[in-house]
């Protein structure tokens, strides 16, 4: 098939940001599609394209990809109006490559939610299908946070969800609780598949080569925050959970990375705090982020104290920390909480009540003062990621969507897959019956999963040998 996948946010593993659309393009290709992916200049993205650009765009071989790149600046650093703006006009830029070529179908991933026009447009005009993406639910993410132009920009974006999740052929959702959103805007049950975030097992893990910060002594215990710096993300919790560890002497050091419209002034107020064993760095291309995780002891998830995160978020980080074989604390319950407490092949990290500070503080405490405990953790990480969240096996899955959903006869995959190897069950961790967990004797790796064990033991020796002093 020819397929047109917009993503306006995408990147290779050289920029900073996410790579899940790379991923499943890549993996539609690998089946022999021919795939074009249009994107956008995302802040901390990194298309793979060189040359410059022409009457506004770029395009070429990315690998096994066409990508066509729109010179249309777009960050979270921006205000509501200019990103705004570079939403509408990546819409019609993508409407107008949709249009001028002949594709079988279209495959929108939002957000943000207006990728949907190009796809509704290609579909009314010229009768293309399309797959409809959902990675954060709009407006219902935007309501919940009070931001995203007030009433009526919510109602335009609940009308333009509702086309969306109507009118597309197939529509994915990255968490059970996005999925009933998408639900209630229309789509039919039927046609609702849940792939959550995927870990990149090879890139992160027993490959990477650990790094630390200059200052950073080999002794030390380095807890990293890894993703975007905005209101969404609450980091002034992060902040005010290590002025507590310092004020208790803890010997944990606190690394954010990233980038987004809060950083500067967090980097304030962590100065004004006088916060000792606090840093930030710029985002890092995904090699280098790799490797910063192999030579740290705790991985940090943050949200804003909003509800509505418990079940319609699937953060990446999250995903690269279980890769990294690091043991988690994340300041949110739902979906995280329960992945990272409830799984069957054990406990891999420690979730604290949303906006509990103390807690929070009390939590990376804990695990700094347990070795014992982190390296359980860390091992019980890698052992989900490879079993659970492995990248290739929800690109196989997406791409069974894709081809399902145009009516195309499944291209398989040459790796023996989990729909082959392991039996569909409800986990209770609220993926929905489609996802696959497999229960394992407590202590016990499973038959099938003693590659996943002998990676997280070398992981685990790796990281001992860091925090050695």
């Amino acid at each position: 098939m020819r397929l047109l996948y917009l993503h306006q946010h995408f990147s290779t593993a050289e920029g900073a940001t996410g790579t899940r659309s790379l991923a499943m393009a890549e993996a539609l290709a690998a089946r022999g599609h021919r795939v074009t992916l249009a994107c956008g200049q995302y802040a901390g993205a990194a298309s793979g394209l060189t040359g410059p650009f022409a009457a506004g765009r770029r395009e070429g071989r990315v690998g096994g990809l066409r990508v066509v790149e729109f010179a249309i600046p777009c960050g979270n650093a921006q205000g509501f109006l200019a990103r705004t703006g570079a939403f509408l006009r990546f819409a019609a830029a993508a409407t107008r490559l949709a249009l001028a070529e002949d594709w079988d179908m279209v495959i929108a991933s939002s957000t943000p939610l207006t990728v949907a026009l190009p796809a509704l447009a290609a579909r009314a005009w010229r009768g293309i299908p399309f797959l409809f993406e959902i990675r954060d639910p709009w407006p219902e993410l935007p309501r919940a946070m009070g931001v995203g132009g007030g009433p009526l920009g919510w109602w335009a974006m609940d009308r333009l969800a509702d086309a969306a999740c109507r009118q597309a052929a197939a529509v994915v959702t990255l968490s059970e609780g996005m999925a009933e959103t998408a639900r209630r805007h229309g789509a039919a049950p039927e046609r609702v598949t849940v792939l959550p975030n995927g870990c990149d097992t090879e890139l992160f893990g027993p490959a990477a080569t650990p790094w630390r910060p200059e200052g950073v002594g080999r002794g030390e215990l380095l807890a990293v925050y890894a993703g975007a710096h905005g209101a969404a993300n609450g980091l002034d919790q992060l902040l005010s959970a290590a002025r507590l560890l310092e004020a208790q002497g803890a010997p944990l050091r606190l690394l954010l990375v990233g980038e987004g419209g809060e950083k500067p002034r967090l980097r304030a107020r962590a100065a004004a705090l006088g916060l000792r064993r606090v840093e930030f760095l710029d985002p890092l291309p995904k090699p280098r982020l790799a490797g910063l995780l192999a030579g740290a002891q705790i991985g940090v998830q943050c949200l804003a104290p909003v509800p509505a995160f418990a079940e319609w978020t699937s953060p990446n980080k999250l995903m690269d920390y279980l890769a990294a074989g690091l043991p988690v604390v994340a300041n949110l319950g739902g979906r995280a909480a329960r992945l990272l407490e409830s799984d069957p092949l054990g406990a891999c990290g420690v979730a604290t009540p949303p906006g509990d500070v103390p807690a929070l503080a009390a939590a990376l405490a804990g695990l700094a003062a347990d070795p014992v405990r982190r390296a359980a953790m860390g091992m019980a990480a890698r052992a989900q990621a490879e079993a659970r969240w492995a990248r290739w096996r929800l690109a196989e899955r997406f791409c069974d969507t894709v081809e399902q959903a145009r009516g195309t006869p499944e291209g398989g995959s040459p790796v023996t897959s989990f729909r082959d190897a392991y039996r569909p069950q409800e986990s209770g961790l609220g993926m929905g019956s489609r996802w696959l967990h497999l229960p394992a004797p407590a202590g016990a790796f499973p038959e099938g999963m003693r590659g996943a064990a002998a990676s997280s033991r070398v992981v685990a020796a790796r990281r001992q040998q860091v925090e050695s002093p």
